[in-house]
Order: structure tokens, then sequence, then C-alpha cells
């Protein structure tokens, strides 16, 4: 049994190459705790996770607002490892975004391929050392990092911060362990035979897949991916809707801050706690942004009864494709309502006199449209 006050989290060891590595300590086993306020605050989490999976199963067609879900987390994931793209570039088409920025408009369209595949691969394969790998391969495919071995854990020494080993921030262990350590945090995932909570479980294993960095590139979003896919490969969601990386981009220095202390003072403790508040706020936010989308659509549906007249059915078209992929070109505009240029164009100014859309790029040609309400709502 671990018990959090009495954790220790690895050791330094020294490598042949004289540089010192760390070494974190096995997490599959029962863990048990005397602080009253992780019980408060995994109480307060899981009634917020609960929330937020009862609203969501209220939703009629959620699954037209989870791609905007799963595009902000995206963005907001490949931003905290440095990409620049914002929300509207990453639901432009790539030859619609600027070519300085199209590496990282990949990036993050590789993030979003990951983790919709992830979600579809939970059906058949549980999480696991293969999937990661699986979801690896995707994330590294065609982008800057893709010749650091894409779908396979490394096969050499990386490190944190610093130039080399020597003088790095944080070195992860050795490549010889990663196998090893890997498999301990599956079998830690799913450990039916000891009681670890499964908030506190995901804690615990994001934080260790970050010690571990079982792959020379993409660690920090793999990890981040993690805490989604466990929730709903625990059914504890029933669709992707909760995602850290907000919470832990707000202050990238305090998410990093917080790892490290586990490393460097044995101090998991602050780490979960800091994690429960993470979910609970996320929760919380994940509910008032659905809330707000269905007000904003149900006053969109009742303008277009209202004021649209025989055009209503393509408006109403236009809308649900919009509430996907809030950015739309006219062209795209006549396919998803079968009509013709002249009238796709007119129901796009009607769009534009009512408030729906607004142009986007300011030019006269090859011009964008955009839902900027209910972008902005993410």
């Amino acid at each position: 049994m671990i018990k959090l006050k009495d954790y220790k989290s690895g050791n330094l060891q020294a490598s042949v190459e004289n540089y010192k590595f760390f070494m974190p300590t096995k997490v599959n086993d029962q863990w048990s705790w005397e602080d009253q306020e992780i019980n408060n605050l995994l109480q307060n989490a899981a009634i917020k996770l609960g929330e937020l999976n009862s609203f969501a199963k209220l939703v009629p067609n959620v699954d037209l607002f989870i791609q905007l879900h799963v595009t902000k987390e995206a963005v907001v994931s490949s931003r905290i490892e440095g990409t620049q793209t914002s929300m509207d570039e990453a639901l432009m088409s790539e030859i619609e975004v600027a070519p300085e920025r199209r590496d990282d408009w990949k990036e993050v369209q590789n993030y979003i391929e990951a983790l919709n595949s992830a979600i579809k691969e939970l059906d058949t394969l549980p999480i696991s050392s293969r999937l990661l790998c699986k979801l690896h391969a995707i994330l590294l495919s065609s982008v800057r990092g893709e010749n650091k071995q894409p779908g396979e854990f490394r096969r050499s020494q990386n490190w944190i911060g610093g130039t080399n080993p020597s003088n790095a921030e944080f070195v992860p262990p050795q490549h010889a362990y990663v196998g090893e350590l890997m498999g301990d945090l599956e079998n830690f995932i799913h450990n039916q035979h000891i009681q670890v909570p499964s908030l506190i479980r995901i804690a615990i294993a994001h934080y260790q897949f970050e010690t571990i960095h079982p792959f020379l590139d993409g660690n920090g979003r793999i990890g981040r991916l993690l805490i989604t896919l466990f929730l709903v490969d625990q059914q504890i969601l029933t669709k992707p809707l909760l995602y850290l990386s907000t919470f832990f981009e707000k202050n990238k220095n305090t998410y990093y801050d917080k790892l490290t202390e586990v490393r460097t003072q044995n101090n998991m403790n602050l780490w979960i706690k800091y994690f429960l508040k993470g979910v609970t706020e996320t929760s919380e936010k994940a509910v008032d942004t659905l809330s707000q989308v269905l007000a904003l659509k149900a006053k969109c549906e009742t303008k277009i009864t209202q004021e649209f007249g025989r055009k209503a059915n393509s408006a109403n078209l236009l809308l649900q494709r919009l509430l996907v992929k809030p950015i739309v070109d006219v062209k795209q505009v006549q396919a998803i309502t079968d009509s013709s240029y002249k009238a796709s164009n007119d129901l796009v100014k009607d769009f534009i006199d009512v408030g729906f859309l607004k142009e986007m790029t300011g030019q006269s040609r090859n011009r964008l449209f955009v839902f900027e309400s209910y972008l902005n709502l993410f």
C-alpha cells in the first residue's frame, strides 16, 4: 500500500554517460490518504462531472457541439507545446490558412484526428500502450516531429530544458525502463483489485505518464488526451466533453510546477488537489457553455421560423452545419442547401443581416463567413 503522506516519487540514478535520470516509483498499488481536503475536493469534482454528464444526455444532437470542444482542446493543448493556431484557423481548410501558419495548423488537425480516432478505438481497444502508440503515430504524421519515432516508445534518452541531459531541468527514466514502467501504469489504470477512486487514479496516471515521458515528442498532448479517454473508457462520461488543457494553460507554470513538486518533494497530495480543482472548474464551464449553446440555437431557430419564410428549410440546414463547423463560404452553402449559387449567396446575406454570420477575410473574393456568436462561446 502507498500512503500519500509517506509517498516517495522516485530517485535520481546515474547513467554510464555521466548524467542523472529520474526513476519514478511504480504506481500500481492500493493508495490511501488521511487528508480530508482531498475527499472534499473529490466529492465536489465527482458531483460537477456527474452534472456535466447528465446535462449532455439532455442536449439534443450533443454530437453537433462535441467537435467544437475537440477543436478547442486541440488548439489549447497544442498551444501549451508552442503552436500558434487560433480557433478560427483550426476550422478552416488548409488552403485557407496562410502558408507560414500551415505547420501549426497541421499539428492541430492531427490532434483532432488522434482524439476522434481514439474515442472510436475505445469500443474495441482498452486504454493501453498499443492505443497510445496508435494515437502518437497520428499526432506526429507529416509534422515537425515526424522523424521522432511516431507510434513507438523512444529508444534513446530525452530531456526537458537545457541543451543535453547533463544540464537539463528534468531527465526522464532511460529508454530501457520505459516498457516496464508503462506496463505498470497500464496495470494501474485497469486494476480492479484496488480501491482507488477513478478521478484520483487518472490524476496519478497523468503525472506518471508525464514523468515516464515515453515518446521522443508529443508527450504533453498524449498525456492530456489520456485524461479524456480514461473518463470515457470508465463510462464516467458518455461523451468526450471534459478537457483540462484550458485549465492547465491558464497558468502553464503552475501546471509544470505541480508536476515538478511531486518529483522533487514527493508532494503527490498537492498535485491531486490541483487536478481535482481543475476537474470541478472545467466541468462547471462545460455545463455553462452547453447551456449558452442551447439558448443560442433556440434563438436562431426561432428567428428563422419568424423571418425566413420559404427560405426556412435551407436556413435550418445551414444552421445545423454551422453548429458543427462555424466557418463557411458560399460554395459550401450551395452544397449544404442544394441550391443555386445566387440563392446561396442571398441566404448568406440574409444570415449576415440577422447577425448570424460575419465576413471574416475583408476580401471581395474567396470570402469566408463565421458564426461568430457561436464560436465565441468556445
